[in-house]
């Protein structure tokens, strides 16, 4: 009894611990624990005659159809037979189990309503056993009493088996009816009535033992119902995709009527009383453009907003305040006028110039070219950036610009001159060959390794050209010297 109830409290601290963090954390189901209580009895050598047990269980859904169990039982089970000759034999076995199934849900895949009122399943699993038994074998002693015998009390290992049906009587509570039978290997498996093979060889026994649980069950649902729902087994796998359905059942059927004719149904104008003719936002608000408070349907100058100080007629037309008659305005914009007011915003965005002519926007705007280390091959990365800039000279035909090369101050003096020279010739040839501009239009200068935008002897940023609207003093530099080795 004393481990039986070490067992039974292991397991009892367990379920709370398992409650407790099924409060404490968002879980997709609750937690079963049930109680069980019936009778204990084997079937082995003896007669069967029934005795109790009692148990728990904690039961957690995997899904919709499996689930794990463990159980802890404890029972009494009495047996009585009369032996070989004639030889009276009661046995009474104390039993202490505790087993791990694996459940199935055997009705889960019934899905015509949201829950299930009954639950059929069957379990297989393992576990370990404790047990002893007590018996007589019709030995007296020399008074005339019968000798009180014991099989010694071990453990050993079984197969669990089991069956059952649960009732549904609330979302937390259910009641079952279920069997179990427990399979015990080693050499002990067939000493559980205590009536086994005779050391002389004489068989009184035909197998092992096994014993047997059969009883009601009360179970209990533990968890928080506002961010748990209840155990897997018991709920439809349709039912959120059932509920969505009957609610989109449940809703008012969307009328297409527009009573207005407006071109907006009456379930989203929010002016469900506007005139025919008018004209509508897409909420089927009246339009007044240039808010004058005459709708544009009426407003001979529908985007013709008033000043400050002016008042418009019906007809959305300004008043002359001198005369009240509308005022020369009314005739609107001229398209010449429109012309000329364009012209005029134009002239904000013309190129700025400086004092030598030179366009500063086009300057502002241009990107520079990077080389190679020892290299003038215009890389892949840049035609972009070429092309950019011979798009500006396209829309600027009057513009001439200054294509600069530069290098970095790795090489001598003669090399990184001539390097720089071939840097700006190769980008004024890309942009002639690939883009059709006139060589008239670029000015060539190099500066070798003067200028340098880094202080880095080798730095990617000074191995570039630049580029810079030409000015009336801008002019072509010749070749340097040739080094002989290449450039």
């Amino acid at each position: 009894m004393r481990k039986f109830f070490i067992l039974l409290v292991s397991l009892t601290l367990g379920c709370y611990s398992f409650t407790y963090a099924q409060g404490t954390t968002k879980s997709k189901d609750m937690l079963e624990i049930g109680l069980h209580a019936g009778t204990m009895f084997v079937s082995g050598d003896l007669d069967i005659q029934p005795g109790y047990g009692g148990g728990i269980h904690l039961r957690k859904s995997l899904d919709y159809v499996f689930s794990l169990r463990v159980d802890a039982l404890y029972g009494v089970i009495d047996g009585s037979k009369t032996a070989l000759g004639n030889v009276p034999w009661d046995a009474q076995t104390n039993w202490i189990g505790s087993t791990v199934y694996g459940v199935v849900s055997l009705n889960s895949l019934k899905w015509d309503r949201p829950t299930r009122k009954t639950n059929m399943f069957f379990m297989l699993g393992a576990g370990a056993n404790y047990f002893s038994t007590d018996f007589t074998d019709g030995e007296v002693n020399g008074r005339g009493t019968l000798i009180q015998k014991e099989v010694a009390a071990e453990f050993a290992p079984h197969l669990g088996l089991g069956a059952g049906f649960s009732y549904r009587i609330s979302p937390r509570i259910n009641i079952g009816l279920e069997a179990q039978a427990n399979v015990v290997f080693g050499n002990r498996a067939d000493r559980i009535d205590g009536f086994t093979l005779e050391t002389d060889g004489t068989s009184r026994s035909l197998f092992r033992d096994i014993p047997g649980f059969a009883g009601i069950s009360i179970n209990y649902n533990l968890g928080n119902p506002s961010n748990a729902s209840e155990p897997l087994y018991w709920v439809n796998p349709l039912d959120n995709v059932m509920n969505d359905i009957q609610e989109i059942k449940n809703r008012p059927a969307v009328s297409l009527e527009d009573s207005d004719g407006d071109g907006v149904i009456d379930a989203l104008d929010q002016e469900n009383n506007t005139p025919a003719d008018a004209i509508v936002d897409v909420k089927g608000r009246t339009l007044d453009s240039d808010r004058d408070g005459v709708p544009d349907h009426l407003d001979r100058e529908p985007f013709y907003t008033p000043r400050a100080n002016e008042t418009v007629n019906s007809e959305g037309v300004v008043i002359d305040p001198s005369t009240g008659e509308p005022s020369s305005r009314a005739s609107g914009v001229t398209e010449d006028r429109v012309n000329e007011l364009i012209q005029e915003a134009l002239k904000n965005y013309a190129p700025v110039s400086g004092g030598d002519g030179r366009s500063m926007a086009a300057e502002w705007f241009l990107p520079m070219i990077h080389f190679g280390s020892d290299s003038y091959r215009v890389k892949y990365s840049d035609y972009g950036n070429l092309a950019s800039i011979a798009r500006t000279l396209q829309s600027n035909p009057s513009i001439r610009l200054v294509a600069i090369g530069f290098t970095d101050a790795t090489g001598s003096e003669t090399v990184n001159n001539n390097l720089s020279y071939q840097r700006a010739k190769a980008v004024i040839d890309h942009l002639e060959t690939q883009h059709g501009i006139a060589r008239s239009r670029m000015v060539l200068q190099w500066k070798g390794s003067d200028d340098n935008l880094v202080p880095a002897t080798s730095s990617y940023m000074n191995r570039r050209v630049e580029f810079r609207a030409a000015g009336p003093g801008d002019f072509e530099m010749e070749a340097p010297a040739s080094t002989g080795d290449g450039y």
